[in-house]
């Protein structure tokens, strides 16, 4: 098994890989999906950042979306294994549904982080609490640090998904 520092250093990278891919997929920066999520995004351009990325800034404090579910499916995973990650989901899909959230983000990123965080864990390489840890440092990294610089990655990441889709690939 690796030292601690190190498997919560590779857990937030891939926990960070998993929220932003979902988000994306999920167009979670393409517009304010729920309350709340345009005036942040507009605060967020005002101040110099990237308004898409303060769309999916805004959706991911308006409601739950795939980061949350990363952490509440790691905390499930960490206190009742494959089936404390899928009682998070449940509780994902229910908190999306409370606040009116047309997506399906949050529980799909809970699903998916807890086949992660469960195949880790059984891998012998990892400890739930590795990704506990690994998803506070993912979000810190895109709601805590600078919402300017995080709001312009998530905007070129946005921008490289909507090529992407312009040019006729899945």
């Amino acid at each position: 098994m690796l030292e601690e520092p190190v498997r919560i250093l590779i857990a937030a990278a891939i926990c960070w890989l998993n929220f932003v891919t979902v988000d994306l997929i999920f167009k979670l920066p393409e517009k304010g999906g729920v309350i709340g999520a345009t005036a942040i995004a507009e605060q967020v351009e005002a101040t110099g950042g990237n308004k898409n990325g303060g769309f999916m800034m805004g959706n991911i404090v308006s409601s739950p979306d795939a980061s949350a579910g990363t952490l509440l499916a790691a905390c499930g995973v960490y206190c009742s294994g494959l089936f404390g990650g899928l009682f998070a989901a449940v509780l994902v899909y229910i908190g999306n549904r409370i606040c009116y959230d047309p997506g399906y983000a949050g529980t799909t990123g809970c699903l998916t982080a807890t086949l992660i965080v469960y195949g880790a864990v059984q891998s012998g390489w990892f400890a739930a609490s590795d990704f506990i840890a690994g998803m506070v440092i993912a979000i810190l990294t895109i709601q805590g640090i600078s919402s300017m610089y995080a709001s312009r990655l998530i905007g070129r990441l946005w921008r490289i998904r909507s090529r992407f889709i312009r040019a006729g690939r899945p």
